[in-house]
């Protein structure tokens, strides 16, 4: 068989345990930091309606995920984020939740689209989301709760910062040039390719939307403004989008957070359903894909059909972050949990083995027995290439003097405990 044949579809991952330990361990900070900041827990189907998808994100959707009919000739598809089952979870059962809601999630999320350093067609996406408040107080409380959890995974200030605007910034900017709404939507998507496309196809994308060439170059003068100052001179104080971003910024510093975001008109999100202040968080350097992005949506629950309430919600992917961390050094003050392995010589050790291991278990100590008599050797090349902290091998000596010596794998020190009672002491 060829060996590519062992490979996963492309785009796809497998999660080996070393893997696993990773993955869990950004999920663990996402859980915590999420719970610690008021998020509570849910989850979707990952199968959806695509009839629900192209409500949300229009017909172009189909493009760009994985869709199928099942055997009742029902359109799906695996889902490609978590907003549309979000909303539609709220709306059939907006008459018995009290607003407002935060609530988070882990999901798998699929897409059918070009691979790219930092996009593949799986990926895991802690979503935050915040419905039934206009207040930008919202929006404050995720950029919060985000930048919490990369500052216990390592990335603080000088690693990472928020690059934020507003549509309606930019709608009234647009307005301000004479480019009527119907053309909009359209704009957005073409100045979301900023950075990622050159300037000759934002223009070619802006004159397919009957833009004249003096527009464009209005629209691309708007662009290169960098201050939220050169913005207001443009519209003058009584700005609503101006002032909401002011206030914005003024609770982002009674958090302290102000070092980490700044102000880029050059950011829109290209999904169509967000109306207000939208977000990304980059590496300083830009060397990588956006960590997260995310921003304010008003219409989205009328849109399917439920009563109106303002949301605004954070997607932040699995494959950026880990790729931005595999290039930092180790941090030296993450410390692993304690996990034993235990092995033991002969058949006679086994029963006392396995009532060491009881015994740490109740104490919320891993502890991994081995299921058959091994020697010393192939044990402790079995623990040491593990994911283990500590050792134990229990011979007949050490059922005759009733004492285990646990190895410590980082240095080899050793302590000393007796076998009745092993699990006396924390582990060092």
């Amino acid at each position: 068989m060829d060996a590519s044949a062992f490979n996963p579809p492309r785009g796809m991952r497998d999660f080996y345990p070393e893997d696993m330990r990773s993955r869990n361990r950004l999920f663990t900070v996402w859980r915590d930091v999420a719970e610690q900041h008021g998020f509570a827990p849910y989850d979707a189907c990952v199968v959806e309606s695509l009839e629900l998808l192209k409500r949300k994100s229009g017909e172009e959707i189909v493009d760009q995920i994985y869709t199928f009919t099942d055997k009742s000739g029902r359109d799906l598809a695996l889902r490609p984020e978590m907003t549309p089952s979000l909303a539609r979870m709220v709306v059939a059962r907006q008459g018995a939740l009290t607003l407002p809601i935060k609530w988070y999630a882990i999901a798998q999320c699929f897409r059918y689209e070009r691979m790219s350093k930092g996009r593949k067609r799986e990926h895991y996406q802690w979503n935050l989301d915040i419905l039934g408040s206009a207040d930008i107080s919202a929006e404050v409380e995720l950029l919060a709760t985000a930048l919490d959890a990369l500052n216990r995974l390592g990335l603080g200030p000088d690693q990472v910062r928020v690059h934020y605007s507003s549509r309606a910034l930019l709608s009234e900017l647009l307005n301000h040039l004479g480019i009527d709404q119907p053309h909009h939507a359209a704009t957005f998507l073409a100045l979301d390719k900023l950075g990622k496309v050159d300037a000759a196809e934002i223009r070619t994308l802006l004159q397919a939307e009957s833009l004249t060439p003096d527009a464009i170059d209005r629209v691309f003068e708007l662009i290169a403004l960098t201050t939220l100052d050169e913005v207001q001179a443009r519209l003058g104080n009584t700005s609503p989008a101006i002032q909401s971003l002011r206030r914005f910024e003024e609770l982002l510093g009674v958090y302290g957070l102000e070092k980490q975001v700044r102000f880029d008109l050059s950011i829109v999100r290209g999904l169509s359903y967000y109306t207000g202040i939208v977000f990304e968080c980059f590496d300083v350097q830009r060397q990588f894909r956006a960590l997260f992005g995310g921003g304010r949506y008003d219409n989205l629950l009328t849109d399917l059909g439920g009563k109106p309430a303002s949301g605004v919600g954070l997607g932040f992917g699995d494959v950026v972050v880990a790729e931005l961390l595999a290039t930092l050094p180790a941090r030296s003050d993450h410390q692993s949990p304690p996990a034993l392995a235990l092995g033991y010589m002969t058949e006679n050790e086994r029963i006392p083995a396995m009532r060491i291991a009881d015994a740490f278990r109740r104490q919320q100590v891993g502890a991994d027995l081995g299921l058959q008599p091994e020697k010393a050797k192939a044990f402790f090349a079995r623990a040491g290439a593990g994911h283990f902290t500590h050792a134990v091998y229990l011979g007949p000596d050490d059922i005759q003097t009733g004492q285990i010596r646990i190895k410590r794998l980082k240095d080899r020190a050793e302590m000393v405990r007796p076998v009745s009672n092993p699990a006396s002491e924390p582990l060092e």
